[in-house]
């Protein structure tokens, strides 16, 4: 997402299956089919229906609209969202609560088949009922997909992840690092560097 902005700089590599996403021969075009994003804050498209914006990323590769139909209720059913909105797929997607917004941005990007599900704290915008039902769909979608997810919610970490990695500030004014990646329940019950074992008690952060 960095090229169109002014200014941005990139430096290192990211490697997804050994290609970094990052060399100059990389299409991103085919890259975000790859990997999906779901945002912090829901973020369905303001002028679209709902079904014209799980079908919004399909629309260069699929030809027929029965195709179509087909791959956006695969993906609504995916986000256990399907019962919910089949009645009323050409309503503007706006017209539903957060938690469905974000669930119709979670079959949005599983509808074209990523490898990569990138999830930016999916859930600090929703009510406990929603977030519940998010975090059972990341157990589900977890069999058929990489899932990597940011959260300040320990719980949460704790409890949808199997592995994690703690980042924390090299120092003021320096970039961030990763102090260590392991097994969540290692993570949680001993991990090996006193920085993270402060941040998951509570000492510090």
């Amino acid at each position: 997402m960095h090229e169109v902005i002014p200014g941005a700089r990139i430096t290192g590599k990211v490697l997804l299956d050994d290609q970094d996403i990052y060399a100059p021969d990389v299409d991103a075009v085919a890259l975000r089919r790859t990997v999906g994003m779901v945002f912090q804050r829901p973020n369905p498209f303001p002028t679209m229906s709902i079904f014209d914006n799980v079908s919004a990323g399909l629309r260069l590769g699929v030809s027929k609209r029965r195709d179509l139909a087909d791959v956006v209720e695969r993906a609504l059913t995916g986000a256990h969202l399907w019962a919910e909105v089949k009645d009323r797929l050409k309503k503007p997607a706006l017209a539903l609560s957060g938690g469905q917004q974000q669930r119709l941005c979670i079959a949005r990007a599983i509808a074209v088949e990523p490898e990569v599900l990138l999830m930016d704290e999916p859930c600090s915008a929703l009510d406990p009922i929603s977030t519940l039902a998010i975090e059972d769909l990341i157990a589900e979608l977890k069999d058929r997909y990489t899932i990597v997810i940011v959260t300040h919610n320990m719980q949460q970490a704790s409890r949808v992840s199997e592995m994690t990695g703690f980042f924390t500030l090299a120092g003021a004014g320096q970039p961030g690092v990763l102090v260590e990646f392991d097994a969540t329940s290692r993570i949680f019950s001993v991990p090996s560097d006193k920085r993270t074992e402060d941040y998951i008690t509570g000492r510090v952060g």
